[in-house]
């Protein structure tokens, strides 16, 4: 089987690889001419565990190459970005009409086209299919067109593309079937066929469950800051209940999904979607919160006010620890913040390469607050006698709740759940 799959990011590349794992002739198209030189050259862009080593493995056996343009092949899968128009907070679809309209030369009847960009509802039956009915098709007779959203976790992608179960949408039941039947290669996971708007709308609201928890959870920080509660202690023992999860607060909610996908709901019926707008709301406005709490922080220590500005030890700017993926990051806002506010601000990720960065001494030396902002596995187990030696004012705000507690009495950890510890 030939595939080829339009756009070579954190989705479309992990697919190819796998679908060249076991024996297909796969063709990566990305319109950056870096990527598709660094690719073919099996140079990665994206950091993901196992992805270089079945990239390797790919190349050598002949089954993946990179392209600009692309080929003939029997199944092409559009793994696009799409982000929200500013207008209204909307799907923009332009990249992926864009990738559709660029595989109509190379299609022939009895091809399949997956969509697996996350879209909202509807848009593969209103927007999608009438492009493939102009060019003179008949879906689902000799073009079949699905809608497959994937459903991964950074840092787990190769693992969970192959093993989670996947949602097939076609336009037709025959459409689902030739969708199911490309995913079989490697899925190992139950393969649930249903229709393309069912698809769209399950996998945007998969996202907003979640937005929604977190959004609680935020919401919950606030009001047991403002009371004089543990927010964390409330969180694991609510969670002791049998049908309770609470999801863990934080600086904010990034990546391409939570933070962008529940708007594709909330722009198609604004006035019924009111408690999705309030999360997102809500979510957004945690970078401010945290601003103001690093405020009352250091208004709070002795001598603070004698320095003219402040430095602040940003620790993350990675959304999701352990990876190198900023986008919609909340620890970017946060840091805009910070600096409007007067801080000099210094900032350390060990995921992330920015010629702006700077390694963790530099960033600590000097500092009168560090600030955790991406739960990655080295800013568990800070090196305290480092921070005691170089800070001014050896104090780490944790928003993401994750630095082990400090026996030290030199060295004070606040988190969501002790905000009022000066």
């Amino acid at each position: 089987m030939k595939v080829c799959i339009i756009g070579q990011g954190y989705i479309g590349l992990p697919t190819a690889v796998l679908f060249a794992d076991n024996g297909c002739e796969v063709v990566g198209v990305d319109i950056n001419p870096n990527i598709i030189n660094s690719l073919n050259s099996c140079e990665l862009h994206i950091e993901e565990p196992g992805l270089k080593e079945k990239l390797e493995l790919a190349i050598n056996n002949k089954r993946y190459s990179a392209s600009l343009n692309p080929h003939k092949s029997d199944v092409f899968i559009i793994t696009v970005p799409t982000p929200n128009n500013i207008e209204d907070l909307s799907c923009d679809l332009s990249y992926v009409i864009s990738a559709c309209e660029s595989i109509i030369p190379c299609l022939e009847k009895e091809n399949i086209v997956i969509i697996e960009s996350t879209i909202a509802p509807m848009s593969t039956n209103k927007i999608i299919k009438p492009i493939f009915e102009k060019a003179g098709f008949e879906i689902g007779k000799d073009l079949y067109l699905a809608h497959c959203p994937e459903r991964v976790l950074p840092g787990k992608i190769i693992e969970e593309l192959i093993n989670n179960d996947r949602i097939v949408g076609g336009i037709t039941p025959r459409c689902s079937n030739k969708a199911a039947e490309v995913y079989e290669t490697f899925v190992k996971g139950k393969i649930m066929k249903t229709e393309a708007k069912t698809a769209e709308m399950s996998k945007c609201m998969e996202n907003t469950f979640r937005d929604v928890n977190i959004a609680l959870a935020n919401e919950l920080t606030k009001i047991c800051s403002k009371i004089g509660v543990n927010s964390l202690d409330v969180i694991e023992l609510a969670n002791k209940h049998p049908r309770v999860n609470i999801h863990s607060p934080g600086p904010g909610v990034g990546g391409h999904c939570l933070a962008i996908d529940p708007y594709f709901i909330y722009s198609l019926a604004p006035d019924e979607a009111k408690m999705i707008k309030l999360a997102r709301d809500t979510n957004n406005s945690m970078p401010k919160f945290v601003v103001d709490k690093t405020k009352e922080i250091l208004e709070n220590i002795d001598g603070i006010k004698t320095i003219e500005a402040p430095k602040i030890g940003i620790l993350g700017v990675a959304y999701k620890g352990n990876t190198v993926d900023t986008r919609e990051s909340p620890s970017l806002i946060c840091i805009e913040l910070l600096k409007k506010e007067g801080f000099e601000i210094a900032i350390h990720d060990p995921h992330v390469e920015d010629e702006n960065y700077c390694s963790f001494e530099e960033c600590i030396k000097d500092a009168s607050l560090c600030i955790v902002l991406s739960d990655h596995d080295e800013f568990k187990n800070l090196d305290y006698d480092l921070m005691k030696e170089k800070m001014r004012n050896p104090i780490i705000f944790d928003t993401k709740n994750i630095v082990k507690n400090n026996e030290s009495k030199d060295l004070i950890v606040i988190n969501y759940g002790n905000l009022d510890i000066l």
